[in-house]
């Protein structure tokens, strides 16, 4: 297993360390419930730092992005970023990433510059992909005139979330974070160290911002972020309640929701899919896939009863024919009762349409709900 350059930290404060993604990372440290709740009304930090990293430079480096990702780059400017992801050729997701237009300092004249920020156990297979594409191909006979660099070892990512990240973050840096608008970053010195990216991003919905650092100044940067919310409860947090927080938002995790064999349309991504370039990988399964509709869909749930829906589990109809299958359950802290995430026929995936999961060789009633879940009652 790898370790962050936070590894220590997490395991000085007493967290639950667990294998995920390859990584030796902190799943929780007093409970997920009560960190979860830190983040939806205080302020929690996580580390992320295995998450990866790419910069894609150069003249052509807009024409490689609009290429292989499904929403449109072209929109972005300086200090913006998008969420999107990576299709194949048979209409699957290879990846969900954030791509972000950077500062073009360190650029030669007519150069563009990129980041994207991809899943830690797709690294591998994301740069194998992204790298292919560089080479020439029918439609690209020359290839494109880009480089693109892999940062992911180098750099670190610390997110701040919660409605209290604004007033922890803001005496560490002389960037006024207030002004940063949702999916926009800032470049400068945070915490005394240069070159330090803030984004209001995030995977809670409890807003805040995500901090990309260079690793050697990780664990100074993790200090002084305590240090400055130490008077509004700040507190360490752990994958499980980043698991919580992100399912009671409806947004997706990769290798549960989406993969490999899902559509983006089908996932309810429709919105980062824009058939409107003129070109990009998949376009024509897309295309034809709104044309005719898709067969399934992604929606969200909740259970009557007080089980848990787990991965995998058969979602049924009400004369107990499956009709689909779950792909993400836990408990609702906010809530206090179980949702779910899971694809379904077509004909089922309407607001208010009564499904039953299969738990324990029981069914057990759900309905249909208009997600984020925390506009549920």
């Amino acid at each position: 297993m790898k370790n962050t350059p936070l590894t220590e930290k997490h395991i000085a404060l007493g967290a639950k360390m667990a294998p995920f993604a390859g990584y030796n990372m902190p799943i929780s440290y007093t409970g997920i419930q009560e960190e979860h709740h830190t983040v939806r009304n205080g302020v929690g930090v996580f580390d992320v730092s295995h998450m990866g990293e790419f910069i894609v430079k150069g003249k052509q480096a807009l024409e490689l992005i609009q290429h292989i990702t499904t929403n449109d780059a072209s929109k972005l400017g300086v200090g913006q970023a998008q969420y999107s992801s990576l299709p194949n050729d048979k209409g699957g997701i290879i990846d969900d990433l954030l791509v972000y237009r950077l500062p073009e300092d360190d650029c030669a004249e007519g150069e563009r510059a990129y980041m994207l920020v991809v899943n830690a156990s797709n690294i591998e297979k994301d740069w194998n992909w992204v790298n292919a594409h560089l080479e020439p191909t029918a439609e690209f006979v020359r290839g494109f005139d880009t480089r693109v660099i892999n940062i992911s070892d180098q750099t670190s990512l610390i997110a701040v979330q919660g409605p209290k990240a604004l007033q922890t973050l803001q005496p560490l840096t002389g960037i006024d974070l207030g002004r940063i608008k949702y999916y926009n970053f800032a470049k400068g010195k945070f915490a005394g160290f240069d070159n330090v990216i803030v984004s209001a991003t995030g995977y809670t919905g409890a807003g805040g911002f995500e901090i990309y650092v260079d690793n050697k100044n990780a664990a100074a940067i993790w200090d002084a972020v305590f240090e400055s919310g130490k008077t509004l409860g700040i507190a360490p947090i752990g994958l499980g309640a980043r698991d919580t927080l992100r399912l009671e938002m409806g947004f997706c995790l990769y290798g549960n929701d989406i993969n490999e064999t899902t559509s983006p349309l089908e996932a309810g991504l429709g919105w980062i899919t824009k058939l409107a370039k003129s070109s990009f990988i998949g376009k024509p399964i897309f295309e034809a896939q709104k044309a005719a509709g898709v067969s399934r869909k992604l929606v969200g749930f909740v259970l009557e009863d007080r089980r848990i829906p787990r991965h995998d589990y058969e979602i049924l109809d009400a004369q107990g024919q499956v009709i689909g299958i779950v792909t993400s359950g836990s408990q609702s802290p906010t809530l206090g009762k179980p949702i779910g995430m899971g694809y379904v026929k077509t004909e089922f995936a309407g607001t208010g349409t009564e499904i039953f999961i299969s738990i324990s060789g029981k069914s057990l009633p759900a309905t249909v709900v208009k997600m984020p879940f925390l506009h549920q009652s």
